[in-house]
């Protein structure tokens, strides 16, 4: 188990930009682009999305990075806390 882990909530169900995390960006998803800048620092192995949307877990895993599939939360701090009982690491940072 890693000190640190890097967690990305993801949800497609935003009122103010629905779909925002699979809308392209110079011909790739954002949450890409997301995962792309935060890997370019720190390891792929502490990294991971979390999410409930099977979309957004296939493109992540299909493009080589991690997810941890979680439930219906209503903001990302609380889908983190979920993610992170699965990891369990004693310090997250909340990349959002």
């Amino acid at each position: 188990m890693s000190e640190v882990a890097i967690i990305i909530p993801a949800r497609m169900e935003s009122s103010r930009f629905p779909r925002k995390p699979l809308a392209k960006l110079l011909g790739r998803e954002m949450i890409l682009h997301v995962l792309d800048r935060v890997t370019g620092v720190v390891s792929k192995e502490i990294t991971y999305v979390a999410t409930d949307s099977t979309e957004i877990a296939h493109l992540v895993e299909k493009s080589g990075f991690q997810v941890l599939m979680t439930g219906d939360h209503p903001t990302g701090t609380d889908r983190l806390a979920e993610a992170n009982r699965v990891i369990n690491a004693p310090y997250v940072l909340n990349i959002q």
